[in-house]
């Protein structure tokens, strides 16, 4: 799993065999190449280096998935519908690269909620984005749950008898 900038320069990235890239030298340089040879391409699915990689992209970032060449392509595709899904919710959906940076701890756990270890674990972005949804602050009032209100109210009183 990868995202990229409008440059081709890497803006998070997640690598699960280290068999098939194992310097970061060799990440950049295929993440580089994919880059080249997707960013003015129409189509979704590109097999390169033995691997099949779906992607998408939205104002100045570009998504990837990437999987052997065996692998499934509407699996994969799913998998980067529920990134890109998760992260435009996460975002607001404004989703380009000075949002995600401000919010990139959010994004990460997302990444890691979405695949462990090469392995899909979740598809569905509703799921992933409210297992991380770490900012209560963030949520409207009546869409936060009891205990939620109440530990915030308790922060707030904790704070207000500290001044």
């Amino acid at each position: 799993m990868a995202i990229l900038d409008n440059d081709g320069h890497r803006v998070l990235a997640k690598y699960y065999d280290k068999n098939i890239f194992p310097t970061a030298k060799e990440q950049k340089a295929f993440e580089k190449n994919l880059f080249n040879k997707t960013h003015r391409a129409s189509a979704e699915i590109i097999m390169l280096d033995g691997l099949t990689c779906v992607y998408r992209s939205n104002v100045d970032l570009f998504f990837y998935v990437m999987g052997s060449s065996h692998e499934n392509e509407l699996i994969l595709m799913t998998a980067l519908n529920c990134l890109f899904d998760s992260v435009s919710a996460i975002l607001r959906k404004n989703v380009e690269k000075r949002a995600l940076f401000e919010n990139l701890d959010i994004v990460m756990l997302a990444m890691d909620e979405i695949c462990d270890g090469g392995i899909i674990m979740e598809a569905d972005f509703n799921a992933v984005v409210q297992r991380v949804a770490l900012r209560t602050d963030d949520i409207p009032l009546g869409e936060q749950t009891v205990a939620q209100v109440l530990q915030s109210a308790k922060e707030q009183l904790k704070w207000s008898l500290l001044k």
